[in-house]
């Protein structure tokens, strides 16, 4: 069978797996989506269902298949991994996840040695870098999905308090995608107005230093509300996937703050966390940075000790 580009491999059918196949049919960017899951039955039941709605879309050919399908995909998305239950942290799932990886990254490889790795799977950081060590591929062709999500769920909430078009707010979370991530509050702005000049503007309305701490606890903690009311978290991210998706794939050269191997960065190195970065064609081109405040700064070092501490207890 003749391979169309683009091609997109999405490893693991679950809920995050299955949800990003039909927001990247839908979006059009891909000619071509394979599916691989150990349960061969599910893929293939996601591909006819998917095939069946092929009529109101662009073109696309969608189809179920064992590790050789990753041959020629330009992107090998994975989702595959032990489900986060209620209760339980994104850390706590490491060692299932690091022995399902230690088996997954040669098999992807062998078929698909020059392709771009993103990895979604949590604890994201942690398995950015081991599928980075377990590959042996340069660190711009290995990307974690970052805190693409909880950027977007810091904006919205940002927005909502502001009364403002989400897409008009301009902010970042960064370091772990998990409990010691932190909001850059020195950087964010509505309009290229900051929020520290942006918020008095409405004083009287509002208590805006409280409220917008009362926001990032929010975004830190939706994943496990959503999980304790409905199970799992998938839209959102698989809406984030296809947002990077076509950053690389159009070769926009966006900046999205993407899990990436992090060098020489306030004291920071040889761990992968998440930083606003350049991406496109060639995956991560460089990261962003960023000036700090003596906060954040101090936040973010945490955050990378955290992660490098579990590194270590794995043996890396």
């Amino acid at each position: 069978m003749q391979k169309l580009k683009p091609k997109i491999a999405i490893i693991g059918c679950g809920n995050v797996g299955s949800s990003f196949a039909f927001s990247l049919m839908i979006s059009g960017v891909a000619r071509e989506i394979v599916l691989v899951d150990r349960n061969a039955e599910r893929a293939r039941g996601e591909c006819m269902d998917l095939n069946h709605g092929a009529s109101f879309v662009q073109p696309v050919n969608i189809y179920s298949a064992d590790f050789t399908g990753c041959k020629d995909a330009d992107i090998v998305v994975i989702t595959a991994g032990a489900k986060q239950k209620p209760g339980e942290t994104r850390t706590d799932l490491i060692q299932a996840n690091s022995e399902i990886f230690k088996q997954l990254i040669p098999q992807i490889i062998k078929h698909a040695p020059e392709t771009i790795l993103l990895v979604v799977t949590n604890p994201m950081d942690i398995l950015t870098y081991l599928t980075l060590k377990f590959s042996g591929f340069p660190k711009n062709r290995v990307i974690g999905s970052g805190t693409v999500l909880d950027s977007s769920r810091f904006r919205y909430l940002i927005s909502q308090h502001c009364h403002v078009d989400p897409r008009n707010v301009h902010a970042y979370i960064i370091g772990e995608h998990g409990d010691t991530e932190l909001p850059v509050w020195s950087h964010a702005n509505i309009g290229g107005m900051v929020l520290a000049k942006y918020c008095p503007l409405c004083a009287g309305t509002c208590n805006y230093q409280k409220e917008l701490g009362q926001i990032f606890e929010e975004v830190k903690n939706a994943a496990y509300k959503i999980i304790e009311y409905k199970g799992a978290t998938y839209y959102a991210i698989a809406l984030a996937l296809v947002r990077i998706i076509q950053a690389i794939l159009r070769n926009e050269n966006s900046v999205l703050p993407v899990s990436t191997l992090i060098e020489d960065y306030y004291g920071i190195n040889d761990i992968c966390l998440s930083i606003p970065s350049i991406v496109n064609k060639d995956g991560v081109e460089k990261f962003l940075r960023l000036e700090l405040s003596q906060l954040e700064q101090q936040q973010l070092l945490q955050s990378a000790e955290s992660l490098k501490k579990i590194v270590k207890q794995l043996g890396f």
